[in-house]
């Protein structure tokens, strides 16, 4: 339910983006009435899907979920479900925003820029925390569920977020006070000024076009998203506790300056590194 809302909370597709993603979906033969789709997609393919029907592929190298998906969401449920084939596959989309399906006759690239959200249970039977239902396994049997992803997949995911079971008591609260409008409108601010910031940086090396923190690297991240002195230094001591690969490293600084983003932030600051610190994914042992 929470995936699905997520859409509903993104600005509204530009025009260029409307004309990118309805291409994609004619192409795919999924373009109903032949009409501009206005609304960002959200795809939540089976965990059964096979890596054709999430990559793309098939005889005529059609697009896969990854990328009907794209300027939107791709809800992944039962994350350990998938093959696990077909999930190393999402590794380099994920990275690049796009996607290359080879085949004899034909090697098509495709646009992926998605927002991947996963869920999954903490252990197959889902019970770890509650010793009065969890299995006899436990908590063997977390390690074992959770291995079946490995760790460049997960090392992609930016945010990792616990969600405790909802108690019958937690059913009969008041609403929240703020609701998905107000959030909407954070979030949009946040991006008008994600867009405001790379339009007046020019053209990008190599003609790629940059919209959002999620895009910028190398140079232009460190220009954008390096934290303050006291920022840095929690960065670096953190990159060294956590053993932080240079991706998972260059991730948490665009997390922080997104974080600064919905603040009003010119400056990514300690505590954004900090917030953006405690949603990172810690391997067991560390």
């Amino acid at each position: 339910m929470l995936a699905a809302r997520l859409p509903g909370l993104l600005p509204p597709l530009d025009a260029a983006e409307a004309l990118e993603l309805s291409m994609i979906h004619s192409v795919a033969g999924k373009l109903e009435g032949g009409k501009l789709l206005r609304r960002r997609p959200f795809r939540d393919p089976h965990h059964s899907a096979s890596l054709p029907a999430l990559v793309g592929g098939g005889a005529r190298a059609k697009p896969g979920e990854i990328s009907l998906a794209h300027q939107g969401v791709l809800f992944l449920d039962e994350l350990p479900e998938f093959p696990r084939q077909t999930l190393e596959a999402l590794r380099q989309p994920l990275e690049t925003g796009r996607v290359t399906v080879s085949r004899v006759n034909a090697h098509v690239t495709y646009p992926a820029r998605v927002q991947l959200v996963a869920a999954m249970n903490p252990c197959r039977c889902g019970h770890l925390d509650d010793p009065s239902l969890a299995c006899a396994r436990a908590p063997k049997c977390a390690g074992e569920y959770q291995s079946k992803i490995s760790g460049p997949l997960f090392d992609r995911i930016d945010l990792h977020i616990d969600v405790p079971a909802v108690s019958p008591a937690d059913l009969s609260l008041p609403p929240p006070a703020e609701g998905s409008a107000e959030v909407a409108a954070r979030v949009a601010v946040a991006r008008a000024i994600q867009a405001e910031r790379y339009a007046g940086l020019g053209p990008y090396p190599g003609g790629r076009e940059v919209r959002t923190n999620a895009e910028a690297d190398g140079e232009l991240l460190e220009k954008v998203a390096g934290p303050d002195q006291a920022g840095r230094a929690l960065l670096t001591e953190a990159a060294e506790r956590l053993k932080l690969s240079a991706r998972g490293y260059h991730r948490v600084m665009r997390v922080a300056r997104t974080l600064a983003d919905l603040e009003g932030s010119q400056a990514v600051r300690r505590l954004h590194v900090a917030e953006a610190l405690s949603y990172r994914r810690i391997a067991p042992g560390r």
